[in-house]
Order: C-alpha cells, then sequence, then structure tokens
C-alpha cells in the first residue's frame, strides 16, 4: 500500500515548478502501479504549449478555469471544475489559465519525475535510473 500526503510532497524533488505551473508528483513510474498521478497548478495569464507525443494524459479540472486548445483542429473547449478531457490522441494542445487552475493529471506511461518539456513541448520516454 502507498500512502502519500501532497503536504509532504510540498519543497522535495517531487515538486516541480516551472514559469507557468507547479506539479506535485503524487505517483511516479518507481511507484511501480503502471501510471503517474500528478497535482497540478497552472498560474492565471500564462499559456503552456504542450504536445505528449510519448504519453496519453488524462487531467481532471477540481479548481480555477481555463482555456484548452487542441493545436491540430483549433477547436476550444472551456475548461472549469468537473471537466475531465483525455489527450488519447497525442493532441497539440496549449492551456490559457483564466484563473490558476488546478488539475489532477494521469500519465500512461508513467513518467519518472526526470522528464523535462522540449521546445516543442513534448516529454521523452525517460528510463528509471
Amino acid at each position: 500500500m502507498i500512502v502519500k500526503k501532497l503536504s509532504e510532497l510540498e519543497g522535495s524533488e517531487h515538486d516541480v515548478r516551472a514559469k507557468t505551473w507547479k506539479s506535485r508528483r503524487l505517483l511516479l513510474a518507481k511507484d511501480g502501479v503502471g501510471f503517474s498521478l500528478h497535482d497540478t497548478v497552472m498560474y492565471q495569464g500564462t499559456e503552456t504549449t504542450m504536445w505528449y507525443q510519448n504519453h496519453i494524459e488524462a487531467v481532471y479540472c477540481i479548481e480555477g478555469e481555463g482555456e484548452l486548445e487542441d493545436l491540430d483542429s483549433g477547436q476550444r473547449y472551456l475548461i472549469r471544475p468537473g471537466t475531465l478531457y483525455t489527450l488519447d490522441g497525442h493532441e497539440r494542445h496549449v492551456m490559457r489559465p483564466i484563473t490558476d487552475i488546478r488539475m489532477v493529471c494521469v500519465f500512461n506511461p508513467p513518467v519518472t519525475g526526470h522528464e523535462v518539456h522540449d521546445e516543442n513541448g513534448v516529454y521523452p520516454l525517460v528510463s528509471e535510473y
């Protein structure tokens, strides 16, 4: 059994921060459960372009509001609490938080925590080391 508290991750290596977001990594590949689980906050007034070529990501909004744009189709979606979106087609997308927006994110395959978005917003496949 794995039991973790979000408050215990603050300031640790599992508390990953970038200019437009912070992500607390609750479960990673090394936990051996087949997916990773993140509590992520994206900051109001920012814009983050992502493209998970190597992962499927499911995102469930629990606080705040933002606009999600599918960069391939141009379709835009209002994301607010209770909304789920899944990037099952590896869609290039951009998130534009209207307010700070908090989401629970699941990645398959699981991320290791060592990934960094490249210039295209892609996480490479990284093996545990």
